[in-house]
């Protein structure tokens, strides 16, 4: 039976378990896992924080990982500025970036999420609103959501990616690993 596991990565943490030819010390998943056998199904940015699958099934990883299945990932996505229905209609029916068109996602302005705190906090500024996202994908490309966002004019401040498929990160504390069946 294959096993997977769900990761609350937190901020600043690497989504792979060595930090080869790095002058500093940064962290990984083996400051965190000690499950042997499993390897990430994708990857999260260091700065961003949230669901990330490991399994010991390369089958599993596969099709967790490979954009050919399209498994929606959905993120929350704090982002400078005040996004109304124009900022947020672009993003609906597809961005272009520097390598292409993005598929349409899923986009719409929510109330501030109850979420773990995040160490560095994020910086706040009097001058200038911020305001949260939910945007659902079915792609994974290169820091995606940060280019897509800025691409209409609403900077990523803060990313927390809450699902992929049907696993959430909801009830995992930052750090926290969970196994469940495959």
């Amino acid at each position: 039976m294959a096993r997977l596991l769900l990761f609350n990565k937190p901020f600043g943490v690497l989504s792979q378990f060595t930090d080869k030819g790095s002058p500093t010390t940064r962290a990984t998943l083996s400051d965190f896992i000690t499950v042997k056998g499993v390897y990430p199904a994708g990857r999260l940015d260091r700065d961003s924080e949230g669901l990330l699958l490991l399994t010991d099934d390369g089958r599993l990883q596969a099709r967790i990982a490979d954009p050919r299945f399209k498994l929606p990932k959905t993120y929350l996505v704090q982002v400078e500025g005040d996004p109304q229905e124009t900022d947020l209609a672009p993003l609906r029916s597809g961005v272009r970036l520097n390598d292409g068109m993005t598929l349409p996602a899923e986009a719409t302005r929510i109330d501030p999420p109850d979420l773990w705190e995040r160490d560095p906090p994020i910086r706040q500024r009097k001058s200038i609103p911020d305001a949260w996202l939910k945007l659902t994908i079915r792609e994974g490309r290169n820091r995606q959501v940060r280019r897509m966002t800025a691409a209409v004019g609403l900077p990523t401040l803060r990313l927390v990616r809450w699902s992929i498929g049907d696993w959430r990160v909801e009830g995992i504390a930052p750090g926290e690993v969970r196994e469940i069946r495959a």
